[in-house]
């Protein structure tokens, strides 16, 4: 019997298969990576005042955090991980976490499915969360995360509070963006 013409529904497992997973992986990095904003932007050194009151400091917070997201993520990431430094088996144990958040959480396609059964994303992210608590408090490390992510919150804070938001929404019209974010 011939399959002449056919377009089979999938492909056969091998080495394309893994290529294909490898080349989805970068692609959604990519998207995620794209919700960066430029550096740039983000220190833009005319951009920074000091706000008139305190009403004002907080008011300028939640816009500069929703559209800094993904560069306040990195450099909180960054200064956990330069924390991270003294400590070797910590640093081993947050790498080998980022690698498993990366492979279970962020980089599926379809529901995680374990003995027949779908876990839902927020089981996921729960159990992936503690998880990385846990392992990391075991490393002996407690003071340093824990000065890290206050070093961390402090920073994006301060710079979520001086950095003025009136020239924000004129670079998402400029980008072409549509949303409110």
């Amino acid at each position: 019997m011939t399959s002449y013409g056919t377009i089979p529904t999938s492909s056969p497992p091998g080495p394309s298969t893994n290529l294909e997973y490898i080349s989805r992986a970068k692609e959604r990095i990519k998207t995620g990576l794209g919700t960066r904003r430029p550096w740039k932007l983000m220190f833009n050194f005319h951009s920074f005042g000091i706000p008139a009151s305190v009403a004002d400091a907080i008011a300028r917070v939640p816009t500069n955090v929703a559209f800094f997201r993904m560069n306040y993520a990195i450099v909180a990431l960054l200064i956990l991980f330069l924390s991270l430094l003294w400590h070797p088996i910590s640093l081993i144990v947050f790498v080998v976490m980022m690698a498993v958040w990366l492979f279970l959480y962020f980089l599926r396609d379809e529901p995680l499915v374990v003995f027949n059964r779908t876990i839902d994303d927020r089981v996921v992210l729960i159990v992936l969360a503690v998880l990385t608590v846990v392992f990391l408090l075991l490393t002996h490390a407690t003071v340093n995360i824990l000065v890290a992510l206050l070093i961390a919150v402090v920073v994006i804070l301060v710079h979520a509070a001086v950095r003025k938001t009136d020239d924000l929404y004129l670079d998402e019209e400029a980008a072409g963006f549509t949303g409110s974010t």
